[in-house]
């Protein structure tokens, strides 16, 4: 029900927007999250927003770089990623659920019962 797409390949400097849409209606009203995951690393939380796009939460590694943003109707997620950098590469993967984010647990993977299929970005 969470379909990630706008992954590839870019070099270093450049910019890409990853969405993620909400095929179900009762999703529309969960919090979403942005997570990214390499073979060698625990997933990793990247960026996490509020319903109404009030309040965000970012890795250290992405602020200033990264912004999520979320749709008007609701069923889509985005995150703008720009001067994306080698490291940035991973496999990124939206995640949803009922509870509202916090500074203490938004990068938890544990808080979100949904997850996306993934989409991958590559920087050289």
């Amino acid at each position: 029900q969470l379909v990630e797409s706008g992954g590839g390949s870019v070099q270093a400097g450049g910019s890409l927007r990853l969405s993620c849409t909400i095929s179900s209606f009762t999703y529309r009203n969960y919090y979403m999250t942005w997570f990214r995951q390499t073979p060698e690393k625990e997933r990793e939380g990247v960026a996490a927003t509020t319903i109404g796009g009030g309040r965000s939460y970012y890795a250290d590694s992405v602020k200033g770089r990264f912004t999520i943003s979320r749709g008007d109707t609701g069923n889509t997620l985005y995150l703008q990623m720009n001067s994306l950098k080698p490291e940035d590469t991973s496999m990124y993967y939206c995640a949803a659920g009922p509870n509202p984010p916090s500074s203490d647990d938004w990068y938890i993977p544990q808080h979100y019962d949904y997850w996306g299929q993934g989409t991958q970005v590559t920087v050289s």
